[in-house]
């Protein structure tokens, strides 16, 4: 059985608690290999490589910082054939899906090859008399990143792309359920030439991510999962005095008004709905149709375009999308379904009966289509993370603009018009942090930045974008004065630049 360690001090090392976790085959059920579980002296040992690694590493130009970082993005172009293949493997998602997952990522490590650029501060010549004010940004010492299971490639990226650019040192712990991509990427890099240290990679659970949030030596941390352990981080982070950043869960609508291309609203439905078994954090969960006419229309579209969806193994190309990550994962979106059922909803397309031929115990489900659901039902009100996508019919655009914006969540929105106007307006009102308009995932690109509002986002800085040079760095700013004289007598006003 395959054993997977940590990569600390520029190497892959073997865990030493004796604890593991079991990665499977999300295709067959079946266990693959297995994870070490770190503990907090493992930790500990990785964040004092990090920490021993940070003076060198900040005191490197940001044009060498960025040629490591070139180098990199050289590498794992090479590589994305067997990255992807590897990433499938342990998460589940198609082929295509995986290039996907790593080409995302690998658009914010181009973002962050522009550090030189990017870290320059302000400049203001004669501000008083002799006087020049001018701001630096600097690094804040060694960082964090706890990523989900459902990208492990992006959003891994996402965080330790712009940290290291801006010359802190890093501290990743991934997903325990597909881990082997995070450990390869950090070979890549210490063959593009990051120093020993720069970047450590432990797997781990609760014992390792507490170990992160209590380190005094830790200075932030980055994270992506579930609401409830973006709160528990959140809180627990900024009590130890550290700067967080956390993004939790979603619920993410589609407004379809009546004056929509409605095949391109099922189109756009069908792929944010369906694509990776609805594992996205940004998947379209629920279609809001503007009135009776369009919602009839739409759902009589739907029904046979989610009957129709191929559900396949994640190494089959002709696949729309393949098993969830587990089997435990798997369960508890049929629980949910299940839930939908007893509480009212209509379950028009129910794909909790399949079974792919060959592969009877892979975590596979097919598509799953509710029409008639309420504000007030859990399947609504509660993310799902999986190939369900539920319908709630609006009276008037009125209340669906109100839908995501009364919804606990706030991560992303999209509406499909032809009205220019309507967009405008919808777009300036819903509360929600990113917006499409005739775009059903609105991920921004690696240069604007990314991230959700109320229970969705925790923080006051997202992700990449300016913002992740902001959130690594801190601002320092100087006052210098070159006088040609000296002035006698002491001032006792505090200074002004009359």
């Amino acid at each position: 059985m395959r054993e997977i360690g940590h990569f600390i001090g520029g190497k892959a090392v073997t865990g030493a608690s004796g604890r593991f976790g079991d990665v499977f085959d999300p295709n067959t059920g079946e266990v693959q290999a297995k994870v070490a579980l770190a503990s907090r002296a493992e930790m500990s040992q990785a964040i004092a490589n990090a920490e021993a690694a940070q003076p060198a590493w900040a005191a490197t130009n940001p044009q060498r910082r960025a040629r490591v970082l070139f180098k990199f993005l050289e590498l794992i172009q090479k590589d994305m054939e067997p990255l992807a293949r590897l990433l499938s493997s342990e998460h589940g998602k198609v082929l295509a899906d995986a290039k996907g997952d790593i080409q995302r990522g690998i658009e914010v490590v181009e973002f962050a090859c522009g550090i030189p650029h990017l870290l320059k501060g302000e400049f203001s010549d004669s501000a008083g008399p002799g006087i020049d004010l001018y701001s630096m940004r600097q690094p804040l010492g060694v960082v964090a990143g706890i990523t989900p299971f459902n990208f492990p490639a992006m959003i891994p990226m996402w965080k330790f792309a712009p940290a290291i650019a801006c010359g802190n040192t890093f501290i990743l712990k991934p997903s325990e359920r597909d881990p082997s991509v995070p450990m390869r990427i950090a070979e890549l890099l210490v063959e593009a030439g990051l120093p020993d240290g720069v970047l450590n990679v432990v797997n781990g659970d609760k014992e390792a991510v507490d170990a992160i949030l209590t380190d005094p030596r830790v200075m932030a941390i980055g994270f992506v999962g579930s609401t409830p352990i973006a709160e528990y981080i959140y809180a627990t982070g900024c009590a130890h005095g550290k700067r967080v950043q956390c993004f939790g869960g979603a619920k993410n609508h589609m407004i379809v008004m009546p004056d929509a291309d409605i095949d391109q609203a099922v189109d756009a439905l069908i792929g944010a709905g369906y694509g990776s078994a609805g594992e996205r954090c940004m998947a379209i969960s629920v279609a809001v149709p503007v009135g009776e006419k369009t919602a009839d229309i739409l759902v009589k579209k739907l029904i046979p375009r989610v009957e129709a969806l191929k559900i396949g193994t994640s190494t089959d190309p002709s696949a729309d999308y393949g098993p969830m990550v587990t089997k435990a994962h798997h369960d508890k979106v049929k629980g949910y379904v299940e839930t939908g059922v007893k509480e009212g909803a209509k379950l028009v397309v129910d794909g909790r009966g399949f079974k792919l031929q060959g592969y009877e115990n892979g975590n596979f489900m097919g598509g799953c289509l509710f029409d008639h659901v309420k504000p007030d039902m859990t399947i609504y009100k509660e993310e799902i993370f999986g190939p369900v996508l539920s319908v709630v019919r609006a009276k008037d655009y009125d209340e669906a603009v109100r839908l995501p914006s009364e919804h606990e969540y706030g991560n992303g929105v999209s509406i499909f018009t032809r009205d220019g106007d309507t967009a405008r307006d919808f777009t300036s009102r819903v509360n929600v942090g990113m917006v499409g308009v005739n775009f059903a995932i609105p991920v921004p690109l690696a240069y604007h930045t990314f991230g959700g509002w109320k229970r969705s986002g925790f923080g006051d800085l997202n992700q990449h974008g300016p913002d992740s040079i902001r959130f690594y760095t801190k601002t320092k700013t100087v006052t210098a004065r070159w006088p040609s004289g000296t002035k006698e007598g002491a001032e006792f006003v505090i200074p002004t630049m009359r």
